[in-house]
């Protein structure tokens, strides 16, 4: 099982099983949160630069498994024609150091 979201520059994002289950093991929270990754990549509130090239999408949830008012972090690589998740995570605050390169 593969899941598919489409980036803000139109490139399909590929959640593979495998990957999914690494971000399952660490951050055990976003079990049946699924959704909310692939919405995150195609709905973002903002996107951070990464240091290795990677895209940080992050979303603000006002409910979430961990507590309300969290934001999720979705890091992903994207390339011409496609792309893949690194990780997600919840968190109550990301990173101001990083630089915004897009905000709607």
């Amino acid at each position: 099982m593969t899941l598919i979201a489409v980036s803000i520059n139109g490139i399909k994002i590929r959640i593979t099983k495998e990957r999914l289950k690494h971000i399952l093991e660490n951050h055990p929270e976003i079990k049946g949160m699924e959704h909310l990754i692939l919405e995150t990549i195609e709905n973002p509130d903002l996107i951070l630069e990464g240091d290795y090239e990677e895209y940080l999408a992050v979303k603000k949830y006002l409910k979430t498994p961990v507590s309300e008012n969290k934001y999720l972090v979705v890091v992903y690589r994207e390339f011409e024609n496609d792309g893949f998740v690194i990780t997600a995570y919840f968190t109550r605050r990301y990173s101001k150091r990083r630089k915004i390169i897009w905000k709607p």
